[in-house]
């Protein structure tokens, strides 16, 4: 029996402080030789600090899930979800798509709730293979499923504008629990349906 749907996102650190993080956005800008004062950039620090707080700050929600009344034994698959999240080795984006599957046990999950969890996850600096690792996980505690598979293919503005400027380079990561794992046939066509097969 699966733990109870709760709220994801109770218990996470007090809100953010907007106005000391628009000083220190200020403070940075300065530092790289960004003049704040003039007019095009005057309210650039606190457009900043709001645009950080919302990639970083999502809203709570209940994992909704419901009895598998029919016994649907076959993998339920969200593909292309898109997804943002920010490298926390130099607080850049890297933007992409999540394929979430699972195999119903006793109950089946509001398919919405598969993109609220990746939306959730994402939405603290991550990197992308802690992030595939961290969806599959949840979904595997909180639904009790047969199996999960979690596809993530994402660009890293921190490889693609910066470093080695890898423009269009793409990152993929898996992480397959249950028999998405351990089962040949329902490994194969978990990728299969994902497009996510080694060629």
């Amino acid at each position: 029996m699966p733990p109870p749907a709760g709220a994801l996102g109770e218990g996470r650190e007090a809100g953010v402080d907007l106005a000391a993080a628009t000083a220190a956005a200020r403070d940075l800008l300065r530092a790289l030789g960004v003049d704040t004062d003039r007019p095009g950039t005057a309210g650039t620090p606190e457009r900043m600090a709001r645009a950080y707080a919302e990639l970083l700050d999502p809203p709570p929600f209940t994992l909704t899930t419901f009895p598998n009344e029919e016994g649907y034994d076959e993998v339920v698959l969200a593909r292309g979800i898109p997804f943002r999240s920010v490298c926390e080795h130099h607080l850049l984006p890297f933007v992409g798509v999540a394929h979430v599957g699972y195999l119903p046990g006793d109950r089946i999950v509001g398919l919405s709730k598969l993109a609220r969890v990746v939306e959730h996850l994402a939405a603290r600096p991550q990197v992308q293979e802690r992030l595939t690792s961290q969806v599959a996980t949840l979904l595997q505690q909180r639904l009790a499923p047969r199996g999960v598979g979690v596809v993530l293919d994402a660009e890293h503005l921190c490889m693609s504008v910066r470093g080695v400027r890898a423009t269009g380079a793409r990152t993929r990561t898996s992480a397959l629990l249950g028999r998405m794992r351990t089962d040949g046939r329902t490994r194969t066509e978990f990728l299969a349906l994902t497009d996510a097969r080694a060629t």
